[in-house]
């Protein structure tokens, strides 16, 4: 089971050292490192080395993750040598577009506890996600809606029901496999009312969490992904009347005039972990 909770994932420059501790200093649930779309060419190198002395500072005391270069350019296996040896708990490889990637990742990987998420970002990898999501070491699948946008030719200003189709694809492969799904960002940096509905929106879906792109839309996006307190309350009692059935030898029981079953007590369960209970 995954134990790290991606409820706000706060992504930060990899080149922006001011920026890069302000996130670490953030209440995020996970802090991503970015050493690609946010570092020009000339760049990369010099924020390889910030990443790797912010990892080290940090990375004993809380979630932190490196978004490298994706494979096929020419910084992934110097970005993947940096981290393998980095206090981070995972690296986030983007434009997977099969599990060929991961596998790649996985041999540089070899001999570290360091984890992996994918970030699936073209038509390919939408079409091949039931294989991604079972690729080595990975904890998370995340959507990356900007460039999938692009090569979809979708509308930047479209609504969050718009992208049903890619959202349930990533969520069911996702939940098929056992990794967390991770909704990804909101193109926007203000905690409005667009952003608001767009966690609310896959957060009713069933996704874990949301990378988030400025530290205004924290808050939102980790109480969105919380359970509520009736919730919680619920769960915890619908786990209680099931082990009491259990015990009189049913398999099956009643609460407030509904059956319960094992569907529902996994339901339950779910809505229990996410508070790490």
């Amino acid at each position: 089971m995954i134990a790290v909770r991606r409820r706000a994932a706060l992504v930060a420059p990899g080149s922006d050292d001011r920026k890069a501790r302000k996130a670490l200093a953030s209440p995020a649930d996970e802090v991503v490192l970015d050493l690609e779309d946010a570092v020009t060419p000339d760049h990369k190198d010099a924020a390889r080395d910030l990443v790797a002395r912010l990892a080290a500072e940090f990375g004993r005391e809380r979630t932190v993750s490196v978004r490298i270069n994706g494979p096929g350019t020419r910084w992934f296996a110097a970005d993947l040598a940096a981290v393998r040896s980095a206090a981070i708990a995972s690296v986030v490889i983007p434009k997977v577009e099969s599990a060929a990637d991961l596998t790649e990742a996985d041999g540089m990987l070899a001999g570290c506890d360091v984890r992996v998420q994918a970030l699936v970002e073209t038509p390919t990898g939408v079409e091949n996600i039931g294989e991604i999501v079972h690729g080595p070491r990975l904890d998370a699948v995340i959507i990356g809606y900007a460039d999938l946008g692009a090569a979809l030719g979708r509308s930047p200003v479209a609504r969050p029901e718009h992208w049903l189709y890619v959202q349930d694809r990533v969520l069911h492969a996702a939940r098929a496999a056992g990794v967390q799904a991770i909704d990804g960002p909101h193109l926007g940096t203000a905690d409005d009312e667009e952003f608001r509905r767009a966690a609310t929106w896959t957060a009713g879906l069933g996704f874990d969490g949301k990378w988030v792109i400025h530290p205004a839309q924290i808050e939102t996006a980790l109480g969105t992904f919380t359970p509520t307190a009736t919730e919680i309350e619920h769960a915890r009692t619908v786990l209680q009347v099931l082990d009491d059935a259990a015990g009189r030898g049913a398999g099956a029981a009643l609460l407030d005039g509904r059956m319960l079953d094992e569907a529902v007590a996994v339901a339950a369960r779910r809505t229990l972990s996410r508070i790490g209970a």
